[in-house]
């Protein structure tokens, strides 16, 4: 069906940057809003940043400023560069999207999510 995969994540000092990128692959007729979520430890999920099809942004006020959302709709891909990061950054990113696909000889639409990458911003 869709799979979105991650990619990017890692071990960062503070004030160091990294990028996010995550693919969705499958029979994939359209893709709306793209975003990244994430979820620190013995806290709940919440949204970082989202992106709709025609590029119009939203982020949490905690990353305005830092962390820059794009996606290139002809490759099925969203990305995340983080900049200025803090170790309250620290958790594992997960990429949302909201997609129309082909399944089953018929069309449907969910929201799909990927497996996660951890960042970890620590000295």
């Amino acid at each position: 069906q869709v799979q979105l995969v991650e990619s990017g994540g890692g071990l960062v000092q503070p004030g160091g940057s990294l990028r996010l990128s995550c693919v969705a692959y499958g029979s994939i007729l359209s893709i709306s809003d793209m975003g990244w979520y994430r979820q620190a430890p013995g806290k709940e999920r919440e949204l970082v940043a989202i992106i709709t099809f025609g590029g119009s942004t939203n982020y949490a006020d905690s990353v305005k400023g830092r962390f820059t959302i794009s996606r290139d709709n002809a490759k099925n891909t969203v990305y995340l560069q983080m900049a200025s990061l803090k170790p309250e950054d620290t958790a594992v990113y997960y990429c949302n999207a909201d997609i129309r696909y082909w399944h089953n000889y018929s069309t449907k639409r969910d929201a799909w999510w990927g497996q996660g990458t951890q960042v970890t911003v620590s000295s």
